[in-house]
């Protein structure tokens, strides 16, 4: 049922959309993402996929086709890092707000500026409240099965909305990992046909798109994209665990390391989970408790789920990829704080690092379990809020 490959993440990723095959893919070039649609616009000029890929003049276009695609009742993607989903930004919440099932591979790159091709979170983050669901991956694994399950998250007609499959720039979307595809037929089952509802093309039922929506109905109407959202939770745990009996790799809100007997623990999204499950597996020869909760679904935020997971953890390191520039902390901080509030008297402290790439060592994870250590040992927490890695 699966073939063992070597493939990058862009290499992953394009062949989850191969199999996929969308109808309409419109895409504009930046790193690191840009191999992702060259190599599928190979397969579109080889006959491989009935895709009509239309190549337009910016990542503001991109989205723009996009959206009239989706509008039109096709099953549309576009694929993108950094500034270039920022140049979307206006489109990204009109995609959302017309509830239109798009799924966009963003292979995370830091915002300029100053210009950096590298890897941070601060694109995606910086796009967390636009309405679009978003789902991490750790590896080229992952960024190929989120790829594949966004497809049947996206279109549940509890939820349609957008979805964003990530993937941390150049560590993930250069490097070749060994991971498994599925045949053909097994991903064209999986994500079946797309029934859109109300296109824009059934001219036999006419409607409206894009409207004015002033101060009578724009209440309900984003009160209904939040219900989308809300639903989202549960549609993206059955379509994990549906996925989980197909591959054999299930999926939930996320993955926890060492986690049940855990004193002291970190929050992480992305590749730096596989660097802190080595320091893990270290700590723990050494006697100490340290475990890992890796975040694969930021939106919706599994508030609930996040509490309960780490209840009984005594110290808590939440890592950011990014800064909010808020003066207090990074964007994951401010969420799980706040889902842990009233729940326990765990400590939870804010480590921000890799910004613009900087490489992340096991040093660097170790240092801050050690750091957790002692504030378990003691409850006292000498500061909430620590620049990790970088030269002061």
């Amino acid at each position: 049922m699966s073939t063992r490959v070597a493939k990058t993440g862009n290499e992953a990723v394009a062949e989850a959309m191969r199999q996929i095959d969308p109808d309409v893919v419109a895409a504009y070039p930046i790193t690191p993402q840009t191999e992702i649609v060259q190599i599928f616009s190979s397969f579109v000029a080889d006959g491989r996929v009935d895709t009509e890929f239309v190549t337009v003049e910016s990542e503001h276009s991109a989205m723009s086709a996009t959206v009239g695609a989706a509008s039109g009742g096709a099953r549309a993607m576009t694929a993108t890092s950094a500034n270039g989903l920022a140049l979307m930004w206006e489109i990204v919440y009109i995609a959302a707000s017309m509830r239109l099932p798009i799924v966009m591979p963003v292979v995370n790159r830091a915002l300029s500026g100053p210009l950096n091709i590298h890897c941070d979170h601060s694109d995606t983050m910086g796009a967390r409240d636009s309405g679009w669901i978003q789902l991490f991956s750790e590896n080229a694994q992952e960024a190929y099965d989120n790829a594949i399950q966004a497809v049947r998250i996206a279109e549940h007609k509890d939820v349609l909305l957008p979805t964003m499959v990530t993937m941390d720039g150049f560590i993930i979307s250069h490097a070749m990992e060994v991971m498994h595809t599925l045949e053909d037929d097994v991903v064209k089952k999986f994500i079946g046909e797309y029934v859109p509802e109300n296109p824009l093309l059934d001219v036999d039922h006419p409607v409206t798109v894009g409207p004015l929506d002033l101060y009578d109905w724009n209440f309900e109407h984003k009160r209904q994209q939040a219900e989308g959202m809300r639903n989202a939770g549960k549609v993206i745990l059955d379509v994990g665990r549906e996925y989980g009996k197909l591959t054999g790799r299930g999926y939930g809100f996320f993955e926890e390391c060492m986690l049940d007997d855990a004193e002291i623990a970190i929050v992480v999204l992305g590749s730096t989970a596989g660097t802190a499950r080595e320091v893990i597996k270290t700590l723990r020869a050494e006697g100490v408790k340290a475990g890992m909760l890796k975040l694969r679904t930021f939106r919706p935020f599994p508030a609930v789920e996040l509490a309960e997971a780490l209840k009984h953890v005594k110290a808590i390191g939440v890592m950011d990829r990014s800064d909010s520039f808020n003066a207090v902390s990074g964007p994951v901080f401010a969420e799980l704080r706040s889902a842990m509030y009233g729940v326990c008297g765990a400590k939870i402290v804010n480590y921000i690092y890799g910004i613009g790439g900087r490489d992340v060592t096991l040093e660097n994870i170790r240092s801050v379990y050690e750091d957790l250590k002692k504030t378990a040992d003691t409850g006292m927490v000498e500061r909430t809020l620590t620049y990790l890695g970088v030269r002061e």
